[in-house]
């Protein structure tokens, strides 16, 4: 009898265990890792995001605004890699900080169940050395004039009648009148933008190709229309430049949201569903659009 209890026992912890090491693996683990801890106010610090998502798991990576006392200076691409059990995202992220002291870098969330370390950074100014030698100011040193040389000023004269007739010859030929092509008429970049997004909707394309056409569309309006460069630059720098021209905060963190998913789908094979297809179509259009009507909201102001 004892026995018997002894095995029923030991089966139901080993059962235990195996059911806790699956559950384990089935989660998604986030991490993140600095190249140093301590800095210099001003210096560079590269910050390196991961998540290793199984495939149990719908794909997701990290959605980050701002760090307090820290600022961004660039974003990587995110990267990914495929393995027997899931999928790989990591991304580099370089910051710096122009606050002295003691600070942490928060747990990062990734979705609701998993979360990165804290991770504690010391920014500190340059260290005087005392033992460095003293550099007194030195006293002004005295430069001889160059010596003039002497020439004959005969050749002065002659090449300055030389010179006079040539201005002369210049201001009385009479100019040709250039004959001006009239300029095309400019491409009105709203309109285009617009003729591009219905074209998208008509063609049967790729996730992949779909949106990054929706990125590519939304990325040359903004860049004619408000001068922001965003054709070589990655989704977090554009996602930076953008809270600068003004965007009420519902439409800009929509398009934020919007741009980062396009990231998952061109380069993390994330499979969008036909419902966010529609969605990221409606946001873009809706974001060029409220551009659109703050740039013509003053130009036509409301009399009265």
């Amino acid at each position: 009898m004892t026995r018997n209890i002894f095995h029923k026992t030991t089966l139901c912890g080993i059962a235990l265990f195996f059911s806790g090491l699956l559950a384990a693996q089935s989660k998604t683990v986030a991490k993140a890792s600095v190249d140093r801890s301590q800095i210099l106010i001003g210096e560079r610090i590269q910050l390196t995001l991961k998540a290793d998502i199984p495939e149990t798991q719908p794909i997701r990576f990290f959605q980050l605004d701002s760090i307090p006392h820290f600022e961004f200076i660039s974003f990587g691409k995110i990267d990914t890699s495929n393995t027997g059990g899931g999928t790989i995202l990591s991304q580099v992220i370089h910051i710096t900080s122009f606050d002295s002291g003691h600070w942490v870098i928060p747990a990062l969330p990734l979705g609701e169940t998993a979360a990165t370390d804290s991770i504690p950074i010391d920014v500190g100014f340059s260290p005087f050395d005392p033992q460095q030698p003293y550099h007194d100011v030195k006293d002004i040193l005295e430069v001889n004039p160059p010596e003039e040389k002497k020439g004959n000023p005969l050749w002065w004269y002659v090449g300055g009648g030389v010179l006079l007739i040539l201005l002369l010859v210049l201001l009385l030929r009479k100019p040709k009148k250039p004959v001006v092509k009239p300029a095309p008429p400019p491409i009105d970049p709203y309109k285009q933008a617009l003729e591009q997004l219905e074209k998208l909707q008509r063609e049967k394309l790729t996730p992949k190709a779909y949106y990054s056409g929706l990125t590519d569309v939304f990325r040359v309006y903004v860049e004619k229309r408000k001068g922001v460069h965003s054709l070589q630059q990655t989704t977090g720098d554009l996602v930076m430049q953008l809270r600068s021209i003004g965007m009420e905060d519902g439409i800009f963190k929509q398009l934020a949201d919007t741009l980062r998913l396009s990231d998952l789908v061109k380069f993390a094979k994330y499979e969008p569903s036909p419902a966010d297809d529609t969605s990221a179509f409606q946001i873009i259009k809706g974001a060029i659009d409220h551009i659109e009507r703050s740039i013509q909201e003053p130009a036509n102001p409301n009399p009265g």
